[in-house]
């Protein structure tokens, strides 16, 4: 799926909204010079083009030559964001930091010390509310710098409160460093190879977890425990730390950023080790971390809107039916409002995870064929936000719409999608491209292509075995397919029920449900020895679920 245009001003221009637009016009008309009003033109050309060519572009604006594009287009880009920040100056809290230092700078410039530091002192107690601890650093050091160079008559105990405030954020941002770069190590480990597949792989993720989480908890610790012996060794554990005082917990209470991306890590080790349990609670915390700090929101939506997603996640995972609900009717309230409207970057984030949702929605509770009704969406969206949609996600997306055919019975349609995935050369998710290919092959089995069995099986096989990707699942299922898919009706409905029974005590195994989580094979066993749809199946577990969810409640 190659992107349309790589050239990055008609990405630009095509991620503006109307009103963002309209500023734009507005802003060049008011600020540049007759001669430059030719970017005007310029921009209107490749707004009005559906995929960038240059060549085309040239005859639209006639009065730009071809040697002088390049310059056109870098000047347009330059005004274009000069613009946009003007715009986007009350929507982002960085902005404003970032103009008040810019302010405190030019005072500093112009040998007004004191005014200089007053907006210092002003700006200093804003970064504090939004915990950006960044711009402290940066406050701080124009504040030394002032107090070093001049005469403030401001220096009565002010040295040692700005050293012991830029030693103390110093600490901060060295824990925050830590913890980030772990949740994004464990991200990445999960991006390239999914689910750990195997004990060996639930040891290697553990032994750099506790080791990249020690190293924060070891710098967190004085700031927590006073007194406490700071010079640990290497090998001290979080729960040593703890028995010393030195908990989670205390740990989130030292600030917003060290707790969400704390958080963060503990949820990708437990998702990756599949204890959903410990992903949920992990997660939970996460988003509730916003909700205890709802100027947050607007600062770190991109955050807020993931935690969202992981929780319904975590909830589809668990089939919390009833909680992924009202999470799902959370996002979507909150997909409304304009601190993701005004957003072109929380517009397409929104649209991936709630589409995602939503689909998920359809598996949890069997309706396949009313989650069809989404593919035409999904396929314009996917055509519209292509620059901005990572290959992942696209992944992600055909996976799931190729298991919406799957279940509503249409093999076919499941197949085009799954080739979608298995002929698209890219280096992500191994885990997706091996299921991809073994839906690949129940679909071809489910249309009776039994001349293709033998060679998809081994193929299948081969493939999965390569990429160490292989459980007790996927070989039962591969002797299933070897061995029945030529007797007659009687023996393979016998070896149906047979194979059932035998996954059924696989579930509550971590390392073998990796298949459950990518297709619900038990459901389609059983559809199949009760010969019904597996989407019938499923409803009926659904149904039954809430069932015992009401008389539950009536109880209580």
């Amino acid at each position: 799926m190659p992107n349309r245009s790589s050239d990055d001003l008609f990405q630009l221009i095509h991620s503006l909204q109307k009103a963002e637009k309209r500023n734009f016009k507005l802003y060049i008309t008011r600020n540049s010079a007759n001669e430059d009003l030719k970017i005007v033109q310029l921009f209107d050309a490749l707004d009005k083009m559906r995929d960038y060519d240059e060549a085309l572009l040239l005859r639209k604006v006639p009065s730009i030559k071809k040697q002088q594009l390049s310059n056109a287009k870098a000047h347009l880009y330059r005004q274009l964001l000069a613009s946009l920040r003007l715009l986007s100056n009350d929507e982002n809290i960085d902005i404003q930091l970032h103009e008040q230092l810019d302010y405190a700078r030019i005072l500093y410039n112009k040998g007004l010390y004191l005014q200089s530091l007053r907006i210092l002192e002003r700006l200093k107690e804003t970064a504090r509310s939004y915990n950006q601890d960044s711009f402290l650093i940066q406050i701080l050091s124009l504040e030394k710098k002032i107090e070093v160079l001049h005469i403030t008559r401001s220096m009565a105990g002010r040295a040692e409160r700005l050293t012991q405030e830029a030693q103390e954020i110093n600490e901060k941002r060295r824990i925050i460093t830590h913890l980030s770069n772990l949740a994004l190590q464990l991200y990445s480990w999960y991006i390239q190879n999914g689910h750990a597949r195997n004990e060996q792989d639930e040891t290697d993720v553990k032994e750099f977890f506790r080791y990249s989480v020690n190293r924060a908890l070891r710098v967190a610790a004085k700031h927590l425990v006073p007194g406490i012996d700071t010079t640990l060794p290497e090998g001290t554990t979080a729960a040593e730390l703890a028995r010393m005082g030195v908990s989670a917990e205390a740990l989130a209470k030292m600030g917003f950023y060290e707790a969400l991306y704390l958080y963060q890590s503990y949820m990708w080790f437990a998702f990756i080790r599949q204890d959903f349990i410990q992903y949920y609670r992990y997660v939970q915390k996460w988003v509730d971390l916003f909700h205890q700090n709802p100027q947050m929101i607007q600062v770190e939506t991109g955050h807020y809107i993931k935690g969202l997603h992981n929780l319904l996640n975590a909830h589809f995972d668990l089939r919390n039916f009833s909680k992924f609900q009202d999470t799902l009717e959370r996002f979507q309230a909150f997909t409304d409002s304009d601190v993701v409207q005004r957003s072109h970057n929380n517009r397409v984030q929104t649209f991936i995870y709630l589409t995602t949702a939503r689909i998920n929605q359809h598996f949890m509770v069997g309706t396949f064929r009313e989650g069809l009704e989404l593919v035409p969406y999904v396929e314009e969206m996917l055509h519209a936000y292509e620059p901005f949609i990572d290959r992942h996600r696209v992944l992600v997306f055909y996976y799931k719409i190729a298991s919406l055919y799957f279940g509503s019975g249409d093999f076919e349609r499941c197949i085009d999608y799954l080739h979608k995935i298995i002929h698209w050369k890219v280096d992500l998710r191994n885990d997706l491209q091996c299921y991809a290919r073994l839906l690949h092959l129940l679909a071809h089995y489910e249309l009776g292509n039994y001349e293709l069995m033998e060679h998809l099986v081994r193929s299948v096989y081969r493939y999965m075995a390569k990429m160490q990707n292989l459980t007790v699942i996927e070989e039962q299922m591969f002797a299933f397919l070897r061995q029945h898919f030529h007797h007659s009706p009687r023996r393979v409905h016998e070896a149906f029920r047979a194979l059932l029974e035998s996954m059924k005590r696989y579930e509550k195994s971590r390392f073998e449900t990796r298949a459950f989580a990518y297709l619900d094979i038990i459901s389609w066993l059983e559809g199949k020895v009760t010969q019904k749809p597996m989407a019938r199946v499923i409803r009926e577990k659904y149904e039954a679920s809430k069932r015992r969810a009401e008389k539950q409640l009536n109880k209580e």
